[in-house]
């Protein structure tokens, strides 16, 4: 199974283009959104191509692949144009090797974990807007894919993917900005 993990929209079709353009590409299994789909936030400038109705549009083209929860900026007006439930605060997804925890960030973060999430576990979130690929003293995988419309520190904007055996944050150019393999014995 393949996942690629994007998060930060924020109502950019340009950039709702491009994770559509690398789901597709990479051929993954399932798009894992982590929040912000519509709605650029009262802190950020609009973003490039701001539309959030055409970005409604596109992702409801896969809707039935994608697996998403709740941004501080989606609300229930958001969920009336989407056709895939994005009002969930988490997500809990069992894979073959870990369990992957699934949020925005807002809520839960790298520092404020639920106590669910344990040793062994990939905690995937967003919010912030910078790509983070580690292992905490844990033992607990961290990811947030950046963002795909409002990089912030410099970075470039990004997406990640999950697999068996790798976990990747990649740009839209298809450089390889982060990655770490996942060795079934070091879980």
């Amino acid at each position: 199974m393949k996942l690629l993990v994007a998060s930060d929209i924020h109502g950019s079709l340009s950039a709702a283009k491009k994770i559509v353009a690398a789901f597709e590409n990479e051929q993954a299994n399932y798009l894992l959104f982590l929040g912000d789909a519509l709605y650029h936030g009262p802190r950020n400038l609009l973003p490039d191509e701001y539309n959030p109705a055409e970005v409604a549009n596109l992702l409801n083209t896969i809707a039935d692949r994608i697996i998403a929860v709740r941004g501080n900026c989606d609300s229930e007006v958001d969920q009336m144009l989407l056709n895939f439930p994005i009002t969930a605060e988490y997500q809990n997804i069992p894979l073959p090797y870990f369990k992957l925890f699934a949020t925005h960030g807002h809520i839960f973060d790298q520092r404020s974990m639920p106590a669910s999430v344990v040793s062994g576990d990939l905690f995937v979130f967003g919010h912030i807007h910078i790509p983070i690929l580690a292992v905490n003293e844990n033992n607990v995988l961290i990811l947030n894919p950046g963002s795909v419309s409002l990089p912030k520190e410099g970075h470039q904007p990004t997406y990640a993917t999950i697999t068996d055996s790798e976990i990747m944050i990649k740009t839209f150019d298809g450089e390889v900005y982060r990655d770490m393999g996942i060795r079934r014995e070091q879980l």
